[in-house]
């Protein structure tokens, strides 16, 4: 039964995968960095959910893997975030 719920998860994961791919790689290069902005809303979704597996799950696999879930998150929220300054920054009005 739990093999079972695995292929299927596993299932799934691959075709989000082929279909994300396709998806962003459709997106115009304008478009990419709102895009990313929204993805950065999307990413703190992740942080917090992690963050309740991590503190309130047991000492096992889970509680690792929503570390995990947290680090790589954060990375991507900051990043996103300087990513957006700069191209706002790019459309600011220029001070001599």
């Amino acid at each position: 039964m739990v093999i079972g719920a695995l292929v299927i998860s596993l299932y799934i994961f691959v075709l989000a995968m082929f279909v994300g791919f396709e998806v962003i790689t459709k997106v115009p290069p304008t478009l990419h960095t709102p895009l990313m902005s929204g993805a950065n809303a999307i990413s703190g979704i992740t942080i917090v959910g992690a963050l309740t597996v991590a503190v309130y799950g047991e000492l096992t696999a889970a509680t690792a893997l929503g570390g995990l879930a947290v680090l790589f998150a954060t990375i991507n929220v900051v990043g996103g975030f300087l990513v957006t300054d700069r191209m706002l920054r790019m459309f600011g009005r220029r001070d001599r």
